[in-house]
C-alpha cells in the first residue's frame, strides 16, 4: 500500500478586511498554502491487513482520508519576515459540558464537524449515534484555553476546534511551525496564531508539534497516543507517595512561611476574645457571650479570614498569643493532587480504601495509562473522573470512559483522574427513582498535635435529580449532586433526621450508626496521616492554629473481609472555609457551637462528637 497525492486543494482567497481604528486582517492565506489529500492505493489486489492497521495508527486526526497542509507560495515563506505570520478561525468554541447540547441545536454544527473528522454524516436532523462519534473523535481535534480573569465559572478552560485549514495541519516532533491562541479583546473572539519556525520552499509540509513543551521521551509518547496509538504501555502502574522535595516545592509554591515553635498559649478562663473576621456568616450568626467582633486586626486575638494566611512565622514572632482559623500546609488535605498523596500512607500506593484510586495527571500520566490499558484488557469498568486540583463545586469536571479526552483534559489545568464510583449506594427518591447521593461532614480540627478532632453533629445531603445508570456521562443531574449553584435545577433537600429513617428503611441491614462509625473511622485515618510528618510533609502542629472543613463523601457497595457486602465511605475532596450557609439557616448556634469547641474548649451542649 502507497500513499499518492489524489489532489491538492487550494485555499480560496479573501479579500483583506479593516475595521476603523484596528489592525488590518488580509485573508491571505491562499497565496502560500494548499490543503493535500493523501490516499491509499493498493499495490496488490489483496490487503495487506498488518499494513491496513499500521495505517490506522498514522498520526492523521480522523477516520476520513488524510490530509495535509503544504506551501504552495512559488517563493516559499520566510521565518524571518513579519508578514509569515497567519491567522487561524475556529470552527466551534465551547466548553465540554457543553458540547452534546450545542452539536444538538447548532443549525450546521454536527455536519460541519463531522465532515471535518471524516465521520459518515448525511442527514438534516441531528442523530445521537453521529454526535456521539463526534464527542468520541473531538479529542483529536481538540485545543484549549482559559481566561485569567473574572469569576471562577468564566475561568473554566474553553475548548475549540480550528477551521478545515487549521484542522488539517498535522503533528511532527521537527515541526515546520508553531501555533498558539490568541484572545482578541476588543471583539472578543480567539483565533490561533500560526508561524514558521524556519524557511520553507514550495512543497514543504506545514507541521506542529501536539506535545509541545513536553521533553521527557514517555511522557511525550503518553501525551501523542490520541493520534499515535502504540500497544500496551509497558510501564508499572505503581505510585509510590512523592519524595519529600515535592511537598518542599509545594510550600515554596504557595509562599508560605512556616511558625517558629511556640509554647500553647493560655488565657484567662473568663477571657472574652475579639475576633477579626471576613467572614459574613460569622459576623452575621456568632452571638456567643465570650467573643466580640473587632474591625482592628491589630488587636484581635483570633484572626478567622476567608483566604489564606501564608505568613505564620511573623505572626510566630510577633503575636504568638492569636489564634488564627487555618493551619500551616492544610492544602494536603485541601487540594486534591495532595489529598492523594498522602492517603498512600494509609493504603500503600493503590491508596486507602476509602478514597477512590487517584492518578496525578501532571505526574503520574504514564502510570495511570498502564492502569487504564490493564482494566480494559481485563474487562473491568473504565469509568473516570477528571477534576481540577484545586476547584470545588463541580467546575471542570468531567466524567468519561475515553482514555483520549483523559489525556488531553491535562492540558487544560492541573487534574487529577479519579476512579468514578460505578456502583454506588442509591437512595429512593419517590418522584425520580434511585439516585446517586453524596453526604457533608463538617470536622473540627482542635490540634494536629496531638490530634483531636471532631464532627458537628449534623450532616448534609445532596442528591442527583435523575435515576443512576452508567450512561449519559454528560448528564449533570444524573452523574453529579452540586445542584445549589445551577440556575434553574431542581435542589432537592432532606434533613439529616429525616434521611436516617428513610436510608435505614431503604437499607435494614445497615443502621446509619453502622455507617457512620465507618466514616468516622475513615476521617480519623485521615487526619492521622496528614498530621503523622512534620510540615511541609504533613500539616503543621501549630498550637495557635484551629479549622474547620467540610468533607464531602459517598458510599460505595463493596466486599468485606468476611466476602459480605459493605458500605465503603468514599471521601471525595475536603474543603477550607466551606460555605456554612444552610448550617446557619437551620441550626442557628452553629458557630457558636464551633467557636466554644476550637477556641474555648468547651463542648458541653455543643453539637459535636470527639472522632479522635
Amino acid at each position: 500500500m502507497i500513499e499518492v497525492v489524489s489532489r491538492v486543494l487550494v485555499l480560496p482567497d479573501r479579500q483583506a478586511h479593516c475595521l476603523a481604528g484596528e489592525p488590518c486582517v488580509v485573508f491571505d492565506a491562499g497565496d502560500y498554502f494548499g490543503i493535500m489529500q493523501v490516499e491509499e492505493v493498493d499495490e496488490e489486489e489483496e490487503v495487506d491487513e498488518e499494513m491496513e492497521e499500521q495505517f490506522k495508527k498514522k498520526p492523521n486526526p480522523g477516520n476520513g482520508p488524510c490530509f495535509k497542509v503544504i506551501v504552495t507560495n512559488e517563493n516559499g515563506l520566510q521565518a524571518s519576515n513579519p508578514d509569515s505570520v497567519f491567522l487561524i478561525d475556529h470552527a466551534w468554541t465551547y466548553r465540554a459540558e457543553h458540547a452534546r447540547q450545542q452539536l444538538r441545536r447548532v443549525p450546521g454544527l454536527l455536519h460541519r464537524m463531522a465532515n471535518l473528522m471524516g465521520i459518515h454524516f448525511h442527514g438534516e436532523v441531528p442523530d445521537e449515534g453521529s454526535i456521539e462519534q463526534v464527542l468520541q473523535e473531538m479529542w483529536k481535534y481538540n485545543q484549549t484555553y482559559q481566561l485569567s480573569q473574572g469569576t471562577a465559572e468564566e475561568k473554566v478552560p474553553v475548548w475549540y476546534i480550528m477551521d478545515e485549514f487549521g484542522s488539517r495541519i498535522q503533528h511532527s516532533d521537527q515541526p515546520s511551525f508553531a501555533a498558539a491562541p490568541l484572545f482578541y479583546m476588543p471583539q472578543q473572539i480567539a483565533y490561533t496564531v500560526l508561524w514558521p519556525l524556519r524557511d520553507l520552499e514550495t512543497g514543504d509540509e506545514v507541521t506542529r508539534d501536539y506535545a509541545y513543551g513536553e521533553t521527557d521521551r514517555l511522557i511525550r509518547k503518553c501525551v501523542l497516543l490520541p493520534w499515535v496509538p502504540t500497544e500496551e504501555l509497558d510501564v508499572s502502574c505503581f505510585t509510590p507517595e512523592p519524595p519529600d522535595e515535592h511537598y518542599q516545592a509545594i510550600l515554596a509554591e504557595n509562599k508560605e512561611k512556616l511558625p517558629l515553635a511556640i509554647n500553647p498559649p493560655a488565657y484567662a478562663k473568663d477571657k472574652v476574645f475579639k475576633v477579626f473576621t471576613d467572614i459574613q456568616q460569622v459576623l452575621n450568626n456568632l452571638t456567643h457571650p465570650r467573643f466580640v467582633f473587632t474591625d482592628n486586626e491589630g488587636e484581635a486575638d483570633i484572626l478567622y479570614n476567608f483566604s489564606h494566611f501564608k505568613d505564620y512565622r511573623k505572626l510566630s514572632e510577633e503575636r504568638p498569643e492569636v489564634m488564627v482559623n487555618q493551619f500551616p500546609c492544610e492544602n494536603l488535605l485541601t487540594v486534591k493532587d495532595c489529598l492523594a498523596s498522602i492517603a498512600r500512607r494509609a493504603g500503600g500506593p493503590d491508596g486507602p480504601r476509602w478514597l477512590p484510586r487517584t492518578f496525578n495527571l501532571q505526574t503520574e500520566l504514564p502510570q495511570f495509562i498502564s492502569y487504564f490499558q490493564q482494566r480494559e484488557r481485563r474487562g473491568e469498568d473504565n469509568h473516570w473522573i477528571c477534576k481540577p486540583w484545586n476547584l470545588a463545586r463541580s467546575l471542570d469536571t468531567h466524567i468519561t470512559n475515553n482514555l483520549n479526552s483523559i489525556i488531553r483534559h491535562r492540558e487544560s489545568s492541573p487534574k487529577v483522574v479519579c476512579k468514578y464510583i460505578e456502583e454506588p449506594v442509591l437512595f429512593e427518591r419517590e418522584d425520580v427513582g434511585l439516585v446517586k447521593f453524596d453526604v457533608r461532614y463538617v470536622v473540627l480540627l482542635r490540634s494536629a498535635r496531638p490530634l483531636r478532632l471532631y464532627s458537628y453533629d449534623v450532616f448534609w445531603l445532596r442528591f442527583s435529580n435523575r435515576a443512576f445508570s452508567l450512561d449519559d456521562l454528560d448528564d449533570y443531574e444524573k452523574h453529579f449532586t452540586v445542584m445549589n449553584y445551577a440556575p434553574g435545577v431542581t435542589l432537592k433537600q432532606v434533613h439529616c433526621e429525616d434521611f436516617i429513617p428513610l436510608f435505614e428503611k431503604q437499607y435494614p441491614e445497615y443502621p446509619w450508626t453502622t455507617v457512620q462509625a465507618s466514616i468516622f473511622k475513615a476521617f480519623a485515618e485521615l487526619f492521622q496521616v496528614a498530621s503523622s510528618k512534620p510540615a511541609p510533609l504533613g500539616i503543621c502542629d501549630y498550637p495557635s492554629s484551629r479549622a474547620i472543613y467540610a468533607i464531602d463523601l459517598m458510599l460505595k457497595w463493596d466486599t468485606g473481609r468476611d466476602g459480605k457486602k459493605i458500605m465503603q465511605p468514599q471521601i471525595l475532596e475536603v474543603n477550607f472555609n466551606p460555605d456554612c450557609d444552610r448550617a446557619c439557616q437551620y441550626h442557628p448556634t452553629f458557630f457558636n457551637d464551633v467557636f466554644s469547641t476550637l477556641f474555648l474548649d468547651e463542648t458541653d451542649n455543643c453539637h459535636v462528637t470527639r472522632i479522635v
